[in-house]
Protein backbone atom coordinates (compact mmCIF):
# COMPACT_ATOMS: atom_id res chain seq x y z
CA UNK A 1 0.00 0.00 0.00
CA UNK A 2 2.67 2.67 0.89
CA UNK A 3 4.71 2.23 -1.91
CA UNK A 4 1.65 2.99 -4.17
CA UNK A 5 0.52 5.57 -2.30
CA UNK A 6 4.06 6.91 -2.22
CA UNK A 7 3.64 8.06 -6.07
CA UNK A 8 0.32 10.31 -5.36
CA UNK A 9 1.28 12.04 -1.77
CA UNK A 10 4.87 13.21 -3.57
CA UNK A 11 3.14 15.60 -5.02
CA UNK A 12 1.58 16.71 -2.16
CA UNK A 13 4.80 16.90 -0.51
CA UNK A 14 8.31 15.91 -1.86
CA UNK A 15 9.55 13.42 1.07
CA UNK A 16 6.85 11.53 0.33
CA UNK A 17 8.74 10.30 -2.16
CA UNK A 18 11.14 7.84 1.12
CA UNK A 19 7.88 5.74 1.20
CA UNK A 20 8.55 3.74 -2.13
CA UNK A 21 12.34 3.44 -0.88
CA UNK A 22 13.19 -0.51 0.12
CA UNK A 23 15.31 0.24 2.31
CA UNK A 24 13.21 2.61 4.17
CA UNK A 25 10.06 0.26 4.13
CA UNK A 26 12.31 -1.89 5.31
CA UNK A 27 13.22 -0.52 8.27
CA UNK A 28 9.57 0.75 9.34
CA UNK A 29 8.09 -2.65 8.47
CA UNK A 30 10.55 -4.76 10.67
CA UNK A 31 10.33 -2.00 13.51
CA UNK A 32 6.29 -1.64 13.45
CA UNK A 33 5.91 -5.81 13.02
CA UNK A 34 8.30 -6.18 16.00
CA UNK A 35 6.50 -3.82 18.42
CA UNK A 36 2.80 -4.88 16.98
CA UNK A 37 3.93 -8.43 18.05
CA UNK A 38 5.50 -7.51 21.11
CA UNK A 39 2.61 -5.48 22.22
CA UNK A 40 -0.48 -7.56 21.08
CA UNK A 41 1.07 -11.09 21.49
CA UNK A 42 0.47 -11.21 25.34
CA UNK A 43 -3.10 -9.77 24.78
CA UNK A 44 -3.92 -13.19 22.77
CA UNK A 45 -1.88 -15.94 23.62
CA UNK A 46 -4.37 -17.05 26.27
CA UNK A 47 -6.81 -18.01 23.34
CA UNK A 48 -4.21 -20.45 21.74
CA UNK A 49 -4.02 -23.89 22.30
CA UNK A 50 -1.90 -25.13 25.18
CA UNK A 51 0.69 -27.92 25.63
CA UNK A 52 -0.06 -30.91 26.73
CA UNK A 53 3.23 -32.15 27.15
CA UNK A 54 4.69 -34.82 24.90
CA UNK A 55 4.56 -38.82 26.00
CA UNK A 56 7.83 -40.42 26.86
CA UNK A 57 9.97 -36.94 25.88
CA UNK A 58 12.17 -35.78 28.85
CA UNK A 59 11.67 -32.16 29.46
CA UNK A 60 8.64 -32.04 28.46
CA UNK A 61 6.69 -30.72 31.71
CA UNK A 62 8.48 -27.45 31.41
CA UNK A 63 6.24 -26.74 28.62
CA UNK A 64 3.26 -28.17 29.81
CA UNK A 65 0.46 -25.33 30.18
CA UNK A 66 2.54 -22.91 28.15
CA UNK A 67 0.37 -21.54 25.49
CA UNK A 68 1.68 -23.08 21.81
CA UNK A 69 1.24 -22.49 18.32
CA UNK A 70 1.83 -18.64 18.53
CA UNK A 71 3.76 -19.06 14.88
CA UNK A 72 0.11 -18.52 13.97
CA UNK A 73 -0.60 -14.81 15.97
CA UNK A 74 3.35 -14.25 14.45
CA UNK A 75 2.60 -15.05 11.28
CA UNK A 76 -0.62 -12.81 11.24
CA UNK A 77 1.38 -9.57 12.24
CA UNK A 78 4.05 -10.28 9.17
CA UNK A 79 1.17 -10.28 6.62
CA UNK A 80 -0.66 -7.71 7.82
CA UNK A 81 2.48 -5.44 7.44
CA UNK A 82 3.47 -6.89 4.18
CA UNK A 83 0.11 -5.83 2.87
CA UNK A 84 1.11 -2.30 3.98
CA UNK A 85 4.92 -2.14 2.91
CA UNK A 86 5.35 -4.92 0.18
CA UNK A 87 4.78 -3.74 -3.51
CA UNK A 88 2.81 -6.77 -4.64
CA UNK A 89 3.28 -9.13 -7.22
CA UNK A 90 1.15 -12.14 -8.69
CA UNK A 91 4.68 -14.42 -7.80
CA UNK A 92 4.99 -12.57 -4.34
CA UNK A 93 1.16 -13.46 -3.68
CA UNK A 94 1.57 -17.00 -4.35
CA UNK A 95 4.78 -17.17 -2.25
CA UNK A 96 3.35 -15.49 0.53
CA UNK A 97 0.36 -17.50 0.14
CA UNK A 98 2.27 -20.80 0.51
CA UNK A 99 4.60 -19.11 3.83
CA UNK A 100 0.74 -19.22 4.94
CA UNK A 101 -0.08 -22.77 4.38
CA UNK A 102 2.77 -24.32 5.72
CA UNK A 103 2.20 -22.18 8.86
CA UNK A 104 -1.57 -23.10 8.63
CA UNK A 105 -0.49 -26.71 8.74
CA UNK A 106 1.86 -26.65 11.62
CA UNK A 107 -1.11 -24.16 13.60
CA UNK A 108 -3.90 -27.07 12.93
CA UNK A 109 -1.06 -30.08 14.28
CA UNK A 110 -0.53 -27.62 17.14
CA UNK A 111 -3.93 -27.24 17.80
CA UNK A 112 -4.95 -30.87 17.10
CA UNK A 113 -6.15 -33.23 20.35
CA UNK A 114 -3.97 -36.03 18.93
CA UNK A 115 -0.68 -35.61 17.08
CA UNK A 116 -0.35 -36.00 13.15
CA UNK A 117 0.99 -38.62 11.97
CA UNK A 118 4.49 -37.85 10.40
CA UNK A 119 3.53 -39.61 6.86
CA UNK A 120 0.84 -36.78 7.12
CA UNK A 121 2.78 -33.92 7.89
CA UNK A 122 5.24 -35.53 5.32
CA UNK A 123 2.66 -35.32 2.25
CA UNK A 124 0.79 -31.96 3.63
CA UNK A 125 4.54 -30.36 3.79
CA UNK A 126 5.21 -31.97 -0.22
CA UNK A 127 2.36 -30.41 -1.47
CA UNK A 128 3.34 -26.86 -0.30
CA UNK A 129 7.39 -26.85 -1.29
CA UNK A 130 6.39 -28.19 -5.20
CA UNK A 131 3.79 -25.34 -4.94
CA UNK A 132 6.34 -22.84 -3.41
CA UNK A 133 8.85 -23.75 -5.96
CA UNK A 134 5.86 -23.33 -8.87
CA UNK A 135 5.35 -19.88 -7.72
CA UNK A 136 8.89 -19.01 -7.52
CA UNK A 137 9.87 -19.98 -10.48
CA UNK A 138 6.14 -19.38 -12.69
CA UNK A 139 7.14 -22.21 -15.12
CA UNK A 140 9.87 -20.46 -16.22
CA UNK A 141 13.37 -20.97 -17.01
CA UNK A 142 15.59 -20.11 -13.83
CA UNK A 143 19.38 -18.42 -14.20
CA UNK A 144 20.96 -19.67 -11.33
CA UNK A 145 24.59 -19.65 -10.03
CA UNK A 146 26.04 -22.37 -7.69
CA UNK A 147 29.48 -22.58 -5.68
CA UNK A 148 33.00 -22.80 -7.10
CA UNK A 149 31.91 -22.57 -11.04
CA UNK A 150 32.34 -19.25 -12.06
CA UNK A 151 30.00 -18.70 -15.05
CA UNK A 152 26.01 -18.77 -14.86
CA UNK A 153 23.81 -21.02 -15.65
CA UNK A 154 20.15 -21.88 -16.88
CA UNK A 155 18.27 -24.35 -15.60
CA UNK A 156 14.55 -25.42 -16.96
CA UNK A 157 11.93 -25.26 -14.23
CA UNK A 158 11.28 -28.98 -14.26
CA UNK A 159 14.87 -29.78 -13.61
CA UNK A 160 14.79 -27.00 -11.19
CA UNK A 161 10.91 -27.29 -9.27
CA UNK A 162 11.93 -30.78 -7.85
CA UNK A 163 15.40 -29.74 -6.44
CA UNK A 164 14.22 -26.58 -5.12
CA UNK A 165 11.37 -28.61 -3.46
CA UNK A 166 13.68 -30.71 -1.90
CA UNK A 167 15.72 -28.20 -0.27
CA UNK A 168 12.62 -26.10 1.08
CA UNK A 169 11.44 -30.01 2.99
CA UNK A 170 14.93 -29.70 4.32
CA UNK A 171 14.74 -26.59 5.60
CA UNK A 172 11.47 -26.92 6.71
CA UNK A 173 12.31 -29.77 9.01
CA UNK A 174 15.69 -29.10 10.00
CA UNK A 175 14.37 -25.63 11.55
CA UNK A 176 11.39 -27.64 12.94
CA UNK A 177 13.71 -30.06 14.90
CA UNK A 178 15.64 -26.90 16.39
CA UNK A 179 13.02 -25.77 17.72
CA UNK A 180 13.21 -27.52 21.64
CA UNK A 181 15.07 -25.01 23.41
CA UNK A 182 13.97 -21.45 24.71
CA UNK A 183 14.73 -18.86 21.87
CA UNK A 184 17.02 -21.33 20.14
CA UNK A 185 14.88 -21.28 16.52
CA UNK A 186 14.14 -18.27 16.29
CA UNK A 187 17.30 -16.70 17.64
CA UNK A 188 19.41 -18.35 14.92
CA UNK A 189 16.62 -18.04 12.32
CA UNK A 190 16.54 -14.47 12.84
CA UNK A 191 20.42 -14.19 12.34
CA UNK A 192 19.72 -15.98 8.92
CA UNK A 193 16.69 -13.44 7.81
CA UNK A 194 19.40 -10.63 8.62
CA UNK A 195 22.15 -11.71 6.83
CA UNK A 196 20.09 -12.97 3.63
CA UNK A 197 18.15 -10.04 3.85
CA UNK A 198 21.55 -7.94 3.56
CA UNK A 199 22.51 -10.01 1.08
CA UNK A 200 19.58 -9.94 -1.19
CA UNK A 201 19.34 -5.97 -0.67
CA UNK A 202 23.06 -5.40 -0.96
CA UNK A 203 24.58 -7.44 -3.44
CA UNK A 204 22.02 -9.77 -5.51
CA UNK A 205 19.53 -6.47 -5.74
CA UNK A 206 22.77 -4.22 -6.70
CA UNK A 207 23.69 -4.24 -10.06
CA UNK A 208 27.64 -2.61 -9.32
CA UNK A 209 27.82 -5.11 -6.24
CA UNK A 210 26.54 -8.04 -8.24
CA UNK A 211 28.58 -7.23 -11.09
CA UNK A 212 31.71 -6.65 -8.79
CA UNK A 213 31.43 -10.03 -6.67
CA UNK A 214 30.48 -12.07 -10.17
CA UNK A 215 27.14 -13.37 -8.88
CA UNK A 216 23.78 -12.46 -10.96
CA UNK A 217 21.89 -9.80 -10.24
CA UNK A 218 18.02 -9.58 -9.97
CA UNK A 219 15.98 -6.47 -9.81
CA UNK A 220 13.51 -8.26 -7.05
CA UNK A 221 16.52 -8.73 -4.91
CA UNK A 222 15.10 -6.17 -2.79
CA UNK A 223 11.71 -7.25 -2.76
CA UNK A 224 12.59 -10.44 -1.14
CA UNK A 225 15.26 -8.85 1.66
CA UNK A 226 11.98 -7.41 2.43
CA UNK A 227 9.91 -10.15 3.26
CA UNK A 228 12.99 -11.27 5.50
CA UNK A 229 13.57 -8.22 6.90
CA UNK A 230 10.01 -7.60 8.09
CA UNK A 231 9.49 -11.74 9.11
CA UNK A 232 12.56 -10.94 11.41
CA UNK A 233 11.43 -8.23 13.38
CA UNK A 234 8.03 -9.44 13.91
CA UNK A 235 9.88 -12.58 15.19
CA UNK A 236 12.05 -10.22 17.27
CA UNK A 237 8.79 -8.94 19.19
CA UNK A 238 8.07 -12.47 19.69
CA UNK A 239 11.38 -13.04 21.04
CA UNK A 240 10.69 -10.83 23.61
CA UNK A 241 8.64 -12.98 25.11
CA UNK A 242 10.31 -16.89 24.19
CA UNK A 243 13.43 -15.51 25.98
CA UNK A 244 14.33 -18.43 28.53
CA UNK A 245 11.84 -18.92 30.64
CA UNK A 246 10.05 -18.67 27.85
CA UNK A 247 5.79 -17.41 28.59
CA UNK A 248 4.77 -18.46 25.12
CA UNK A 249 6.08 -21.07 22.04
CA UNK A 250 5.85 -20.58 18.39
CA UNK A 251 5.37 -24.39 17.79
CA UNK A 252 5.15 -26.12 14.47
CA UNK A 253 3.16 -22.78 13.00
CA UNK A 254 5.87 -20.93 13.59
CA UNK A 255 9.11 -23.19 12.57
CA UNK A 256 7.86 -24.74 9.76
CA UNK A 257 7.14 -21.02 8.37
CA UNK A 258 10.77 -20.05 9.28
CA UNK A 259 12.18 -23.25 7.43
CA UNK A 260 10.10 -22.63 4.27
CA UNK A 261 11.19 -18.39 4.19
CA UNK A 262 14.25 -19.04 4.85
CA UNK A 263 14.52 -21.80 1.42
CA UNK A 264 12.75 -19.18 -0.33
CA UNK A 265 15.66 -16.83 0.40
CA UNK A 266 18.11 -19.19 -0.83
CA UNK A 267 15.81 -19.45 -4.09
CA UNK A 268 15.93 -15.46 -4.02
CA UNK A 269 19.91 -15.43 -3.82
CA UNK A 270 19.92 -17.66 -7.43
CA UNK A 271 21.77 -20.10 -5.07
CA UNK A 272 19.89 -22.85 -3.75
CA UNK A 273 22.65 -23.76 -1.33
CA UNK A 274 22.72 -20.69 0.02
CA UNK A 275 21.06 -21.64 2.97
CA UNK A 276 23.65 -23.98 3.99
CA UNK A 277 26.02 -20.06 4.45
CA UNK A 278 24.06 -18.41 6.32
CA UNK A 279 22.09 -21.30 8.25
CA UNK A 280 24.24 -23.30 9.23
CA UNK A 281 24.04 -24.30 12.68
CA UNK A 282 20.44 -24.45 11.92
CA UNK A 283 21.04 -26.99 9.30
CA UNK A 284 23.75 -29.42 11.39
CA UNK A 285 21.32 -28.97 14.96
CA UNK A 286 18.72 -30.30 12.94
CA UNK A 287 19.26 -31.13 9.53
CA UNK A 288 21.61 -33.96 11.10
CA UNK A 289 18.51 -35.69 12.89
CA UNK A 290 16.94 -36.02 9.86
CA UNK A 291 19.94 -37.87 8.18
CA UNK A 292 20.48 -39.91 11.46
CA UNK A 293 16.31 -41.25 11.04
CA UNK A 294 16.96 -41.90 7.16
CA UNK A 295 20.32 -44.10 7.66
CA UNK A 296 18.42 -46.30 10.67
CA UNK A 297 15.15 -46.71 8.72
CA UNK A 298 17.09 -47.90 5.73
CA UNK A 299 19.37 -50.47 7.93
CA UNK A 300 16.46 -51.55 9.55
CA UNK A 301 14.95 -52.43 5.92
CA UNK A 302 17.71 -54.02 5.84
CA UNK A 303 17.05 -56.32 8.42
CA UNK A 304 20.19 -54.87 10.78
CA UNK A 305 19.56 -54.24 14.36
CA UNK A 306 18.55 -50.76 14.89
CA UNK A 307 17.55 -50.45 18.70
CA UNK A 308 19.01 -48.44 21.33
CA UNK A 309 21.76 -50.08 22.84
CA UNK A 310 20.90 -49.85 26.22
CA UNK A 311 21.22 -52.33 28.95
CA UNK A 312 18.19 -51.25 30.96
CA UNK A 313 15.41 -52.82 29.55
CA UNK A 314 12.89 -51.04 32.65
CA UNK A 315 13.65 -47.78 31.15
CA UNK A 316 10.20 -46.46 29.98
CA UNK A 317 11.41 -43.99 27.71
CA UNK A 318 13.84 -46.98 25.76
CA UNK A 319 11.30 -50.51 25.53
CA UNK A 320 12.64 -53.21 23.94
CA UNK A 321 16.53 -52.72 24.35
CA UNK A 322 19.25 -55.31 24.84
CA UNK A 323 19.29 -57.35 27.93
CA UNK A 324 23.01 -57.11 28.17
CA UNK A 325 26.30 -55.94 26.90
CA UNK A 326 27.43 -58.93 24.54
CA UNK A 327 24.42 -58.49 22.67
CA UNK A 328 24.71 -54.88 22.61
CA UNK A 329 27.76 -54.93 20.67
CA UNK A 330 26.81 -57.14 18.26
CA UNK A 331 25.43 -54.50 16.27
CA UNK A 332 27.42 -52.90 13.37
CA UNK A 333 29.82 -49.85 14.23
CA UNK A 334 27.51 -46.87 12.58
CA UNK A 335 24.41 -48.01 14.23
CA UNK A 336 26.60 -47.93 17.32
CA UNK A 337 27.93 -44.39 16.54
CA UNK A 338 24.60 -42.69 15.56
CA UNK A 339 22.64 -43.94 19.00
CA UNK A 340 26.09 -42.65 20.69
CA UNK A 341 24.67 -38.50 19.51
CA UNK A 342 21.44 -37.28 20.51
CA UNK A 343 19.76 -35.38 17.78
CA UNK A 344 18.68 -32.76 17.54
CA UNK A 345 22.41 -31.93 18.80
CA UNK A 346 20.84 -29.17 21.12
CA UNK A 347 19.48 -32.21 23.28
CA UNK A 348 22.84 -33.90 23.00
CA UNK A 349 24.44 -30.78 24.50
CA UNK A 350 21.18 -30.99 27.39
CA UNK A 351 21.48 -34.16 28.42
CA UNK A 352 25.51 -35.65 27.77
CA UNK A 353 27.16 -32.44 28.09
CA UNK A 354 25.17 -31.28 30.66
CA UNK A 355 24.82 -27.17 28.95
CA UNK A 356 22.36 -25.25 30.37
CA UNK A 357 19.87 -23.72 27.78
CA UNK A 358 20.65 -20.35 28.07
CA UNK A 359 24.80 -21.96 27.49
CA UNK A 360 23.27 -23.83 24.14
CA UNK A 361 21.38 -20.35 22.81
CA UNK A 362 24.57 -18.72 23.23
CA UNK A 363 26.82 -20.67 21.78
CA UNK A 364 25.15 -21.55 19.45
CA UNK A 365 24.74 -18.37 18.28
CA UNK A 366 27.93 -17.32 18.10
CA UNK A 367 28.95 -20.56 15.93
CA UNK A 368 26.58 -19.50 13.79
CA UNK A 369 27.87 -15.73 14.15
CA UNK A 370 31.41 -17.18 13.03
CA UNK A 371 30.84 -19.51 10.41
CA UNK A 372 28.60 -17.64 8.31
CA UNK A 373 31.29 -15.27 7.10
CA UNK A 374 33.89 -17.74 6.09
CA UNK A 375 31.22 -19.72 4.28
CA UNK A 376 29.73 -16.94 2.51
CA UNK A 377 33.39 -16.36 1.73
CA UNK A 378 33.62 -19.69 0.24
CA UNK A 379 30.49 -19.83 -1.66
CA UNK A 380 30.86 -16.25 -3.28
CA UNK A 381 34.74 -15.87 -3.55
CA UNK A 382 35.95 -18.93 -4.25
CA UNK A 383 34.74 -18.87 -7.89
Amino acid sequence: MLPYLATYLTKVWGPFRLLGSYLVLMGVGSTVGALLCWYLLPKLWDHLPHDRGKVLVEGSEKAKGKPTGAGVLVVSFIMLVLAFVMPMSLRMLGVMGCLFAVMLTGYLDDASKFPWSESKKGFLDVVIVVMTAICFTELQPMRIWVPFVKDELYMDWWWYVPIAAFLLFVCINAVNCSDGVDGLAGSLSIMTLVCMGIFLYAVIGHNVMAEYLNVPHYGSGAQWALLAFVSAGVFAGYLWHNAYPSSVMMGDAGSRYLGLLIGVCAMASGNLFMFLAVAPILIINGGTGLVKLLILRFLRKLNYDTRMPITNVKNPLNPGNFASEEEAKKQIWIVRMLHSVRFPLHDHCRKKLMWSETQILVRFMLLQALLTPLLFLLFIKLR
